[in-house]
């Protein structure tokens, strides 16, 4: 199928309702009396005091499933709250504009259970032994993480159709053998895996078949509170020191052929999906980051006295508020497009996801740079949270793909590919 443009027409985008907008108030709320506050105090905090039980981690975690925000992604017919694409792109701004750490955790959270619900036909059980109760759960009993990246793989394993990901010369570090019908999990998974000290539940990516290199996979829904499964320290970060990463080991793992989303024969699409899925809400991300980055500048440029006047009287500051501004809206008129466009797309365009989530992190960080300017020397104090703000925004280029090999792999997709055009 060849590439269309994306625009608006094509994309049929659903309209602003009023119920778009209750959402956005009330996640805007919720972002602001509770995660920016907690986003603040853990990023003070030592990263195994974070994942800690009773950490404000965890109060926000629990108050995000007595509200119901871990099932955006479920369909209501499940329980779940079931957000159509314009939904989830106001409700993951808002959150990230809170924090972009612990909108990445509400965003992980429900990756098991959303995979559980693609297969559901086949295995009708995982209904009841995984959807409900997670849809159920308000105490994060049931906790979800991606657990993709190792050790020696980072971006690599995140870009499939490529050369590279058929090279038997590079494998999986974690690898499944085949017992009967079930799976037999060894190996590890890096530091990277968000809520990896915490979850419960994986979304758990895995080789099958070292002579196809990365593409002979395959995809796991796994408990992480079973025999043979450790956790490595909480990992120290620059930035999204509220999002709890850490290394996960698996020893002798079985996992039954109900919680098994696909071997290799369907391995390198369903990576391709979830990177699609992954990168289009990063993208969001770090939107919201970038809002937040703003919305601290203009406050504080109206109070900050400089030269005898405010800040904001002052026409350098002004253009660099207004390009900030033209930045942001022009991220989100793409961020929101491509949401609709490729959310429930079987399969995605995802070198559009990639192409949103390139240019918004890159947006973002500039947003920020120039916010941390406008500061000037309390920009570089911990006494203000644009500080904390960039730090946070500088990890997005290189979560979920580095911006250097998502670049390339959108200049391999419509190389090697179909024209976009």
């Amino acid at each position: 199928m060849a590439y269309d443009y994306l625009d608006l027409q094509q994309a049929d985008v659903v309209a602003y309702s009023d119920e778009h907008d209750d959402l956005k108030k009330s996640v805007r709320k919720f972002a602001t009396e509770y995660l920016r506050p907690a986003s603040i105090e853990l990023d003070k905090m030592s990263a195994v005091d974070v994942a800690r039980q009773g950490s404000p981690y965890w109060d926000c975690m629990k108050k995000m499933h007595e509200l119901g925000y871990h099932t955006i992604f479920i369909p209501e017919e499940y329980g779940g709250i079931g957000l159509d694409p314009l939904g989830l792109h106001i409700f993951f701004e808002e959150m990230a504009a809170g924090s972009i750490g612990l909108a990445v955790a509400c965003g992980v959270d429900v990756f098991p259970t959303f995979f559980a619900s693609m297969i559901l036909a086949e295995y009708p059980e995982l209904e009841n032994s995984i959807i409900r109760p997670y849809v159920a759960d308000r105490d994060c009993s049931m906790l979800g993480c991606w657990a993709i990246t190792e050790p020696e793989h980072g971006s690599d394993i995140l870009t499939p159709y490529q050369a590279h990901f058929h090279n038997p010369r590079i494998s999986h570090q974690l690898v499944g053998k085949k017992d009967g019908d079930d799976w037999i999990l060894n190996g590890q998974k890096a530091a990277w895996v968000s809520n990896g000290t915490t979850a419960s539940l994986g979304l758990v990516f895995f080789g099958t078949d070292s002579s196809q290199g990365l593409s002979g996979g395959g995809i796991a829904i796994a408990d992480l509170d079973v025999k043979g499964v450790s956790r490595g320290k909480a990992l120290e970060k620059i930035g999204q020191r509220d999002l709890p990463q850490g290394e996960i080991y698996f020893d002798d793992v079985r996992v039954t052929k109900d919680r098994i989303v696909c071997d290799a024969d369907a391995y390198e699409e369903m990576t391709d999906l979830v990177l699609g899925a992954a990168n289009a809400h990063m993208a969001i991300m770090c939107l919201g980051g970038a809002r937040s980055a703003f919305e601290e500048t203009l406050t504080y440029s109206k109070e900050r006295i400089q030269g005898g006047k405010p800040l904001c009287e002052h026409q350098d500051v002004q253009r660099k508020l207004a390009d900030m501004f033209i930045k942001i809206e022009a991220s989100r008129q793409l961020s929101r497009n491509v949401m609709n466009y490729n959310l429930f797309s079987f399969p995605p365009r995802t070198g559009y996801s990639m192409t949103a989530k390139v240019f918004c992190s890159n947006m973002a960080f500039e947003v920020a740079q120039q916010a941390v300017q406008v500061f000037g020397g309390n920009g570089l104090s911990k006494e203000y949270v644009i500080e904390k703000i960039f730090r946070d925004i500088t990890s997005t280029r290189i979560e979920d793909g580095s911006n250097e090999s998502l670049t390339l792999a959108v200049a391999n997709d419509f190389l090697f590919g179909e024209s976009p055009y």
